[in-house]
């Protein structure tokens, strides 16, 4: 496998598209990052992956199910008890949340538009 180099001006380009301010002391620290990175994708890329089932949730084959019975070792069990159910459940009033943010309009925050 080849070692990737990211030079100065895809650097340059990457944070401009990010729209990342670095200084010039970053930009080599994240050339040897970013080129880090794509080796990294590089070598997974290289794996044999047939027969490997894609993921649907990362922690599919790690649950147990409400039987007490383990998932499925191919990870194909159903995601059972993962996140805490969706309930609603009191929260800050309008007026105390409302009371620190730096704008306020019409019962709401005032953000800055995007198309600015």
């Amino acid at each position: 496998m080849r070692a990737t180099v990211i030079g100065r001006e895809e650097v340059l380009q990457v944070a401009q598209l990010a729209r990342l301010a670095l200084a010039e002391e970053e930009i080599e620290p994240m050339a040897r990052e970013l080129s880090a990175v794509l080796d990294h994708v590089a070598k997974i890329a290289e794996l044999d992956l047939d027969g490997v089932a894609p993921t649907s949730h990362v922690v599919a084959s790690s649950l147990a199910s409400p039987s007490g019975d383990d998932a499925s070792p191919e990870g194909e069990g159903e995601v059972t008890g993962a996140l805490r159910p969706d309930e609603p459940r009191p929260s800050l009033a309008r007026e105390v949340a409302l009371a620190q943010a730096p704008a306020v309009s019409d019962g709401g925050f005032l953000v800055p538009s995007p198309q600015a």
